[in-house]
């Protein structure tokens, strides 16, 4: 007989009055079949807090009008939450984790991490002192074809990784100015943001997706910030060289202004006897090209070349596509997995593949990185790597 699975208590910190990212936590976190949302500190004004946490359904004594209330309240509790969705601006990531961690409570963390290198390494610490389970929600990565080339590269169908290639290309940075950044005006606040708005936005998400399918580290990188949109503080687009373990070269390509592109994120990783290719605005396919021989389409399903990495996150048959939503799905089913089997003495993580915190900290390192290399003229910045 199957072990019956646990039926998870999460609560969320930022995400009301309709705020973006706070619902797409939610609807990942229902949709894995893993978690029930009881409790929330949903907005900074106590009003909307109460407004938004009725209509998420909360229960009046578990809606809080500040995430210190909340985290002193859920730890005092015996029916306490099991996690905490952080999803509010970047600079109140590292306040808000702190606190929780201390309360032994889980954490899964919208990125970039936190705006320093420093805060990073301190979370670090923390988690290695409390023992918790940290996830960051590099949510494309869940994509079970991302899962497929990942696997892949690992069994070397594309022989050793010889260049790594990614973009991340977005439209909205040309709106006129106000508008661009309406619902998150707080990106172009360098004192929220760290210093840098699109690499911190799109770019820690391109830089994961590199380092999570190719296997390898990025170790340096020279980069050079443009306003190619409406005049705001920080830059809506970067360029990079980099460098990658081994010396593996290769580009990270990011715009919020690139004129008719929604969501272009697409990566290519190179070897001596092929090359993989995933879109995410086509996210079923990975494209196999062996050198010269002809050219395989892999489609995410069950049997037809998809790997056990990847057939684990196929929920319906091929054919019925799925999406970004359906990644925040597996993404909230993994940290699930992981906290059951952390709180059932089994700290491995064998076989799951979330982002943690090791992951958040490289994307922080990243963007500290091409701050200086864009502040320096374009110079090679070596990057921080994470211990």
């Amino acid at each position: 007989m199957s072990k019956q699975r646990e039926r998870l208590k999460l609560g969320v910190v930022g995400g009301g009055q309709g705020a973006f990212i706070g619902r797409v936590h939610a609807r990942g976190a229902r949709l894995s079949d893993r978690w029930d949302i009881i409790s929330g500190a949903l907005s900074s004004r106590p009003d909307v807090a109460r407004t938004s946490g009725l209509e998420w359904g909360l229960s009046q004594d578990r809606i809080y009008s500040s995430w210190r209330q909340m985290v002193q309240e859920e730890g005092a509790r015996e029916d306490r939450i099991d996690a905490v969705a952080i999803t509010v601006p970047n600079h109140l990531h590292f306040p808000v984790a702190t606190a929780f961690m201390e309360a032994g409570i889980d954490v899964i963390c919208d990125k970039p991490l936190v705006n320093t290198f420093e805060e990073a390494c301190e979370l670090l610490a923390l988690q290695r002192k409390t023992g918790v389970i940290f996830a960051v929600t590099y949510s494309f990565a869940s994509h079970a074809m991302v899962r497929q080339a990942r696997q892949m590269v690992r069994e070397g169908v594309i022989g050793p990784v010889t260049q790594v290639h990614v973009e991340y290309f977005q439209e909205m940075a040309l709106l006129p100015p106000g508008q661009a950044w309406s619902g998150t005006p707080w990106r172009q606040d360098p004192a929220k943001v760290g210093g840098a708005a699109t690499t911190a936005d799109i770019g820690t998400h391109a830089h994961h997706l590199a380092e999570f399918v190719s296997g390898l580290r990025m170790t340096e990188l020279r980069a050079d910030f443009h306003t190619l949109g409406a005049e705001q503080p920080l830059e809506d687009s970067a360029f990079m060289m980099c460098r990658f373990e081994g010396g593996v070269p290769g580009t990270l390509l990011i715009s919020q202004a690139l004129a008719g592109a929604q969501c272009g994120l697409r990566i290519r990783i190179s070897g001596t006897k092929g090359t993989l290719e995933w879109d995410q605005e086509n996210p079923e396919y990975v494209q196999h090209r062996p050198f010269n021989e002809p050219h395989i389409r892999i489609s995410r399903g069950h049997g037809a070349g998809v790997l056990a990495d990847a057939e684990r996150f196929v929920h319906i048959p091929r054919g019925h596509p799925e999406a970004l939503s359906d990644a925040w799905g597996n993404l909230y089913e993994e940290i699930a997995d992981a906290i059951e089997a952390n709180k059932a003495g089994d700290s491995s993580n064998k076989g799951l593949h979330y982002p943690g915190l090791v992951e958040g900290a490289a994307g922080v390192a990243f963007i500290q990185a091409a701050i200086e290399s864009n502040q320096g003229g374009g110079q090679w910045v070596a990057i921080q790597q994470v211990k």
